[in-house]
């Protein structure tokens, strides 16, 4: 590891707490330079629903690169579009009952995000955008000013302005319904809180923590969204293209946004690729109005066009992600169980956190596991949470052993700093 120390900057991060080399990967398991095995809990942060070097998705990658077809073309009309849409159109949206045009921007979701804060602001002709505490949505400027952490609001150096934060579903406990808070704030001349060109939400939270919003709240934020003439956004980034069980993180609500906002496993194969939907009635950009030089890589879209046709064209996988969950969701509850009072189990799907309480607990817990085999993350205001985002389609072999790793490090972490818990 000497010459990423040496020559890679001091921003790099996952280094540092997964410190290996890796060379090769398929599906849930990757491979380090000295040939040890690791499996994959982290999922390229959300980027890898489908898993590593996916077959289904690796052969039409090789096939188009083979025929020497346009990877790189900005916004212009190609085939690998014209299929991408058609079938997100018809397998996807028309299936749901929704109808978006799609807006290609630059290759991450912070990219998207800026759109859509963008043509909302442009739309309603208003600045203020309501977020939520602990929401991320991404580093650039405009997305970071509707993020809620401080270590990295810090670093961008600059004011972050535009933005005002309400709490999320449950941020108050479970006796408050911050949905009505955010109501009576908004329609009130005098609450000080300028009419938001925008609401932006996750429906499951997952830097904040794998913060989970019920299916009222979320209905009761769309419905304010409306009477206030705010645009409503779901940041579909992390939790969408299956994570949460089924495609769009928001269907168990029957939402229907004015904008989604859309990237990590869009592509299904790690490529970079992001996507705005807009309601057809939203489509107020004219031509070259917000433009970028990596739209819609090909290459990308190609990819992307094979996971939904693996995976999509009907209700098998969604049912067996769903079941997949609730393996994961019984066995961290049973390791829970071990203390109510100091873990606790949130997420949706394959979307999990372990919330420990304490960093120090998830920060051994995650090195230990690592040292054993299994790559996981944490997350949540002081990183005190353990995020499970295995891919979608692991084997159930594999996602017991990966769990097995999990609850012997945390037994190994809690006999060095939670004693009392130890057994």
């Amino acid at each position: 590891m000497r010459a990423f120390e040496a020559l890679e900057s001091n921003v790099r991060s996952y280094p540092l707490s997964l410190p290996a080399i890796f060379t090769r990967a398929r599906g849930s398991l990757m491979l380090t330079d000295n040939g040890r095995k690791v499996i994959d809990f982290l999922s390229g942060a959300g980027a890898l629903n489908y898993g590593h070097n996916n077959h289904l998705i690796k052969a039409a990658i090789t096939e188009y690169l083979a025929s020497d077809a346009v990877v790189h073309g900005l916004d212009m009309a190609t085939p690998a579009k014209r299929e991408f849409m058609e079938t997100f159109n018809s397998a996807i949206l028309r299936e749901r009952g929704l109808r978006y045009r799609f807006q290609f921007t630059g290759p991450t979701g912070a990219n998207a995000v800026e759109a859509a804060l963008k043509l909302s602001r442009k739309i309603t002709g208003r600045k203020n955008v309501i977020s939520f505490t602990r929401g991320y949505h991404g580093m650039s400027l405009g997305a970071m000013a509707a993020t809620g952490n401080l270590f990295y609001r810090r670093a961008s150096g600059v004011s972050l302005a535009d933005a005002t934060f309400m709490p999320y579903d449950g941020y108050l406990g479970p006796a408050l319904d911050t949905a009505d808070y955010l109501r009576k704030v908004l329609l009130d001349g005098s609450s000080g809180v300028d009419a938001p060109a925008a609401i932006l939400v996750e429906t499951v939270q997952g830097e904040g923590g794998i913060n989970v919003a019920s299916k009222e709240w979320l209905q009761s934020v769309q419905a304010i969204a409306r009477d206030v003439g705010a645009l409503f956004i779901v940041d579909d980034v992390q939790m969408g293209c299956g994570r949460t069980g089924e495609f769009f993180s928001f269907e168990f609500a029957g939402l229907s946004p004015d904008l989604v906002v859309m990237s990590k496993s869009l592509s299904g194969y790690g490529l970079p690729l992001s996507m705005l939907l807009i309601k057809e009635e939203r489509d107020a950009w004219r031509p070259g109005e917000h433009t970028g030089t990596f739209r819609g890589n090909n290459l990308a879209l190609v990819s992307a066009t094979a996971a939904i046709n693996s995976y999509w064209r009907s209700k098998t996988f969604a049912e067996e992600v769903q079941r997949m969950g609730e393996i994961v969701r019984s066995r961290l509850e049973a390791i829970a169980s071990w203390d109510a009072g100091s873990f606790a189990v949130r997420g949706r799907g394959m979307a999990f956190g372990f919330d420990c309480q304490r960093a120090e607990i998830a920060e051994a817990t995650t090195r230990k596991a690592f040292e054993k085999g299994l790559m996981l993350e944490r997350c949540g205001p002081i990183d005190q949470v353990i995020k499970f985002l295995p891919a979608l389609t692991i084997d159930l072999e594999t996602l017991n052993q990966g769990i097995d790793i999990f609850e012997v490090s945390l037994a190994e972490a809690l006999r060095e700093t939670r004693p009392d818990l130890a057994n």
